[in-house]
């Protein structure tokens, strides 16, 4: 396949730069996946769409304040985005600007003039140009991270986050990722209560998101592409409740394609998971047959992206873009701030 099948026409002012007011008054655009049928809806009326017994797999991963801005002993101004923990103070980070970076290379990170709240020591070089980097510091780490650093907001994203919550779902608990998974961002407390009410039930995966989820496919052949690794971990507990669904007839639904990855990582050949911790590389596009997933909640992905491969695999490429081109004309907003899909 070629990778030009997947892109689509988007207007630069479609992009979302900003979070919406309310959480799930974004926009929501509903899709059959065999027909291809869609209707406009608002994300709240997504409860509609859910049964009793059907069980929602939601991405528990918190994002990081994982961009940082330091100084070399030179005076040189340096960018990290603490991409993954390697050990205990040792993480793989993306450098800015990464050449002039070398192993033994120091930078400090705090206010100017003062004593550093973050050391920074290049120990050595990783795959695709990132840096292993030791780490030292007083006190607590992660409270150093609140207080001098930013969100990684996505590249295509230019205006800056007021509210550093807005870039994690309500749910968020587990610290660990360089970006959102965004699908969740639409999601309240008091919709969560309704859609439990109603009995529907909620599973949780942990999926650490990667910076490499917004790297483009540089290569024609869609088949050619190689995936980034991410680590997943799905309790027992969790577990349980996704096979319950399969075995009583009733519907496995992701919200966000992270949940999809991980659950489609994990599943047997009958739909069912176990409970394990891992990392995946899945790589999903049209041809591939899902094994546990029956329906999605999403939002709207990149031209030329896997994450448009992934959603036109549980569907058709052709409802897909249909789809996409319709949000175009109503002016739906697109990317990690804008607004979302349900697929079923």
């Amino acid at each position: 396949m070629d990778i030009e099948q997947f892109d689509y026409y988007l207007p630069e002012e479609l992009i979302a730069q900003t979070p919406i007011k309310q959480r799930d008054e974004s926009r929501l655009l509903v899709m059959d996946r065999v027909t291809g049928k869609y209707e406009d809806k608002i994300f709240k009326d997504v409860i509609d769409y859910l049964e009793p017994g059907d069980v929602l797999v939601r991405n528990n991963t918190k994002v990081i304040p994982a961009r940082l801005y330091g100084t070399k002993s030179t005076g040189a101004k340096v960018e990290f985005v603490l991409l993954k923990r390697l050990e205990e103070d040792t993480w793989e980070v993306m450098c800015r600007p990464g050449n002039k970076l070398h192993e033994g290379a120091i930078v400090n990170f705090g206010e100017e003039g003062k004593e550093p709240l973050l050391t920074a020591e290049i120990i050595g070089l990783m795959e695709d140009g990132t840096r292993k980097v030791k780490f030292t510091y007083s006190g607590i780490f992660n409270e150093i991270l609140d207080q001098i650093g930013l969100m990684p907001l996505p590249p295509y994203i230019h205006e800056s986050l007021k509210e550093k919550d807005r870039y994690n779902t309500v749910y968020a608990k587990f610290n660990g990722s360089a970006a959102a998974p965004t699908a969740g961002l639409h999601f309240t407390e008091d919709l969560f209560k309704k859609i439990e009410a109603k009995g529907i039930e909620v599973a949780n995966v942990t999926l650490h998101v990667g910076i490499g989820t917004f790297r483009p496919v540089k290569e024609k052949n869609v088949e050619d592409h190689h995936m980034h690794e991410e680590h997943y971990l799905l309790k027992e507990e969790d577990a349980i409740k996704i096979n319950r669904a399969k075995d009583t007839g009733h519907r496995v639904i992701c919200v966000g394609t992270t949940s999809c990855r991980t659950i489609e990582t994990i599943a047997d050949e009958t739909g069912h998971v176990k409970a394990q911790d891992g990392n995946t590389s899945i790589y999903i596009y049209p041809g591939y047959k899902y094994k546990c997933m029956d329906g999605l909640i999403t939002n709207f992905h990149l031209p030329k992206s896997t994450l448009v491969m992934l959603v036109s695999a549980f569907s058709t490429r052709e409802n897909v873009l249909n789809a996409y081109k319709h949000a175009v004309e109503e002016k739906y907003r697109f990317f990690s701030f804008g607004d979302a899909m349900l697929i079923i």
